[in-house]
């Protein structure tokens, strides 16, 4: 995975060298791009941290590239900076799932506590969905008679109802019991019932 960053778009030097100071101030580590084009172009699916955005930029504006970063699938948390007129714009950005916006001259203070929020979310939120591929790698490899026993166990039935129900012998439940729970990674019903919680 990337190193999370701040990702700071802006199509004014000025700008992005003040950000890169405020952010260098408070030890965040970032990069910084003129122009939303030259982001995207840099951008994958590893990419991480938080996207700091200009809504206005010459060649393609903030709010395009919020939009493609949508139709790709990015969960990057994204921070708009913006002007007086564009406030009910970054309103309608907030709707569509931005992380927050910003209104030019901006609090340095708030702007990079806010940087690091959407920073510590988005860590939180890779996690999570680490988490969840990692349970679906381990359900892809049980056999059926696993699964089969696994629905049993949840529904709380102790190894002789299975056995009775699906007609084998106890210790052939024991042993599917044992594999199935060394395949998910848990030592008992309950641990494995929380792991699958949606």
């Amino acid at each position: 995975m990337s190193t999370p960053l701040a990702h700071l778009v802006d199509d004014d030097e000025a700008i992005r060298d003040a950000l890169s100071w405020l952010l260098k101030s408070r030890g965040l580590p970032y990069a910084t791009y003129d122009s939303a084009e030259s982001f995207l172009a840099a951008w994958n699916k590893t990419t991480s941290g938080c996207l700091v955005l200009d809504m206005r930029m010459s060649g393609m504006s903030g709010l395009d590239c919020f939009d493609e970063l949508c139709a790709r699938n990015s969960s990057l948390p994204v921070i708009f900076l913006t002007g007086h007129g564009d406030v009910p714009l970054a309103v309608a950005t907030l709707k569509k799932g931005a992380f927050d916006f910003f209104e030019k001259p901006f609090n340095d203070n708030d702007l990079a506590s806010r940087i690091e929020e959407a920073m510590a979310l988005d860590a939180h939120q890779r996690v999570a969905n680490a988490t969840v591929d990692s349970v679906k790698a381990r359900l892809a490899t049980l056999t059926t008679r696993e699964r089969q026993i696994m629905g049993l166990v949840l529904a709380g039935k102790f190894n002789k109802v299975i056995a009775d129900e699906l007609n084998i012998s106890m210790r052939t439940v024991e042993v599917h019991r044992s594999k199935l729970f060394d395949k998910m990674h848990v030592k008992t019903a309950v641990e494995l019932a929380n792991l699958l919680k949606p």
